[in-house]
């Protein structure tokens, strides 16, 4: 669908919004992939019966989804009323890969908004199926389930304050941020089921992100050089500087996904167990 789609950008509005379209989409698609992997630890962290676990997911998509909606309108005003925010979006992806780098990034930690929740509201280890709710011993008490709604939740937060920086490192347009996002979450419920035991496999992704998110970084530094208003900086004058255009990035970006997807399953197939301590 986000192919046709991009084809139907691409007859109406041209090549340029249709590159970054597919740009955008093949970003957060990436990055969705990870933040895939972290729901995988949280179901297995959490002992989410299966039958209910694509349940579990469609509420963390939709999550992923209202709060990645609300940083792109934040992200649209900031743009549109802050000369230098791209100064601020590159200073922070290119840190984010360093980051990524040197801590394992699909390792769960569980943050403290889930332990409040476990630890100061009355909360039962008993699965009542789809309830977040339930009354024991004539008392109400939050299930497993909505604890781990505040787990996906509050892990959405995080990597859509990845995300939406990237995406508006390849396009300043809204609506092609919107979909892009979209259409990457679209695919995630599929993507659960089909290649849960294949995600483990891809243990270079991190690098390959960090190296996409970098990227990235690098390009809006660039571009906020080049529009520079900035007093300080130039005298306030436009630094005359190279700008990456939209068609290098996207095949920066799918180049970057295919060396990463390969070395990792190269490495895996000689060394099996490299799998196994990834996933750790």
């Amino acid at each position: 669908l986000a192919i046709l789609f991009g084809l139907w950008i691409l007859v109406d509005y041209g090549g340029s919004y249709a590159g970054e379209f597919y740009a955008g989409w093949l970003t957060e698609y990436s990055l969705s992939v990870d933040n895939l992997f972290v729901f995988i630890i949280i179901m297995s962290r959490f002992g989410v019966p299966r039958k209910f676990q694509q349940e579990a997911l469609m509420v963390g998509i939709i999550l992923a989804l209202v709060f990645r909606a609300v940083f792109i309108a934040v992200g649209a005003v900031a743009i549109d009323r802050i000369s230098w925010i791209f100064y601020l979006f590159g200073a922070f992806l290119i840190y984010t890969a360093w980051t990524l780098t040197r801590h394992d990034d699909e390792e769960y930690k569980e943050n403290r908004l889930v332990t409040f929740t476990q630890t100061h509201l009355n909360a039962t280890d008993q699965w009542h199926g789809l309830k977040l709710v339930v009354k024991e011993n004539g008392s109400r008490v939050i299930t497993p389930m909505l604890v781990v709604i505040v787990a996906l939740g509050s892990t959405d937060i995080l990597f859509a304050l990845d995300s939406i920086p990237a995406i508006y490192g390849l396009t300043e347009e809204p609506y092609l941020v919107l979909t892009a996002n979209i259409f990457a979450l679209m695919g995630l419920r599929q993507l659960y089921f089909l290649l849960g035991g294949l995600l483990d496999r891809l243990i270079y992704l991190s690098y390959g992100l960090a190296f996409i998110l970098a990227f990235i970084g690098v390009k809006l530094v660039l571009h906020a050089l080049h529009e520079n208003e900035l007093p300080f900086l130039n005298g306030g004058e436009h630094v005359p500087v190279p700008e990456i255009p939209t068609l290098l990035s996207l095949g920066v970006i799918i180049v970057t996904l295919v060396v990463t997807a390969v070395a990792s399953l190269i490495k895996v197939r000689k060394d099996p167990e490299a799998a196994q301590s990834s996933s750790l």
